[in-house]
């Protein structure tokens, strides 16, 4: 990333919901970035726009919703918010493996 830094941010009641909910905590979720095979497209969410990641934290498939990141011009930062967060369904786990999400 050439020097430039990764900020993840989420709204912390949203995160306690979904750690919940789903048992992925959002701090957890940031991880499928790094997965470098993890595959992206846009959601249809109509009022903001919005991503759709599907990857690998450990053996672990998930599907992570969220802003795409965008970078600050002074400071260099990249950064995004993630929305939501959940393990993959079996459809989005196997798009997921034959690179076809």
């Amino acid at each position: 990333m050439c020097g430039l830094r990764l900020a993840w941010t989420w709204d912390e009641a949203k995160n306690r919901t979904n750690k919940r909910d789903h048992g992925l905590s959002f701090e957890a979720a940031q991880y499928v970035f790094a997965d470098p095979l993890a595959l992206s497209r846009p959601d249809p969410y109509p009022h903001e726009e919005r991503w759709q990641t599907v990857g690998l934290i450990g053996q672990m498939t998930v599907f992570v919703v969220h802003t795409w990141l965008e970078v600050e011009p002074v400071s260099g930062e990249e950064s995004g918010r993630i929305i939501s967060a959940r393990r993959a369904t079996a459809y989005e786990r196997a798009a997921y493996e034959e690179g076809a999400f």
